[in-house]
């Protein structure tokens, strides 16, 4: 029996989909692991970049922790450990701008794209990296709260999504790193971005309630996604501190996810253009 004539190309054009798609997954894990393979030969840095996260937890606690007023007089590391695992996932962003930054000013990502290799596997592999090294430095700050007593306390599922919500944080603010780092010039652009980690972290609910701060100092901290993720973290886990009246406390989760999109509907496609017309 011949076969249908529409039938004949669909087959050849299934494998061959399904060999692009196999090959595209071996370069992504290939460039995967020529960033994991950089732990190794930098371990100093790496768990610098892993415990500091760990430093500040310490010292805003130990230091500062006594003289900051809790909503609900609540335990501040009960309020501080979700705002710093928060925090944790927006400092991926310097590391993130570095290393794209020092790849491209290089030419290492030049030559990538002169292989034949997917289009996409460069940044893709950058992505699963970083979401890697972040999953990791998350896993040390998780195991600090519970050493100095932090707890979630609405069940296993809940905290899941809790942890799912900052990492979706992460992986929306690691497209804002690679697109900062495709369009930087030189690694010295970074201290620029590094100024500005800072007083963006800071103007968040991370480390005090936004109602101790001025009228519209505290609206400013309230919509900062930062603040959005920290807040939905502190109600999934029933940390003090994310109850309050205002619509962005009220409806935090929901915050936590759609300021997520928009930032990768924004940098995402930046990014990847941006990519695309590289030393043209």
């Amino acid at each position: 029996m011949i076969p249908n004539s529409h039938e004949l190309p669909s087959a050849p054009l299934r494998r061959s989909l399904g060999a692009r798609i196999r090959y595209a997954i071996t370069d992504v894990w290939v460039l995967t692991k020529r960033e994991l393979l950089h732990w190794r030969g930098q371990p100093g840095i790496i768990m610098i970049n892993w415990l500091f996260p760990v430093l500040m937890v310490l010292m805003f606690g130990f230091l500062f922790g006594g003289a900051i007023t809790v909503p609900n007089n609540g335990a501040y590391f009960e309020f501080l450990m979700p705002g710093m695992y928060a925090m944790a996932m927006f400092f991926g962003v310097e590391s993130t701008v570095m290393a794209v930054t020092a790849d491209a000013s290089k030419g290492v990502t030049d030559r990538f794209r002169s292989m034949p290799m997917n289009a996409s596997a460069v940044l893709l592999g950058r992505c699963t990296a970083d979401m890697l090294n972040s999953l990791v430095g998350l896993a040390v700050l998780v195991a600090t709260g519970l050493l100095l007593g932090w707890r979630w306390h609405d069940g296993m599922a809940n905290a899941a999504l809790a942890f799912a919500l900052l990492l979706l944080l992460r992986f929306a603010l690691l497209w804002v790193g690679v697109y900062i780092g495709l369009r930087a010039n030189s690694p010295h652009a970074v201290s620029a971005v590094q100024l500005l980690v800072w007083p963006v972290g800071f103007l968040s609910n991370v480390f005090v309630d936004p109602s101790t701060m001025p009228a519209w100092l505290g609206a400013a901290a309230e919509w900062n996604p930062l603040s959005a993720s920290a807040s939905a973290a502190r109600e999934l886990f029933l940390n003090p501190g994310w109850q309050g009246n205002s619509w962005m406390s009220r409806h935090s989760v929901l915050l936590s996810i759609l300021w997520p999109a928009l930032i990768i509907a924004v940098f995402l496609p930046l990014s990847v253009r941006r990519y695309r017309r590289l030393s043209r």
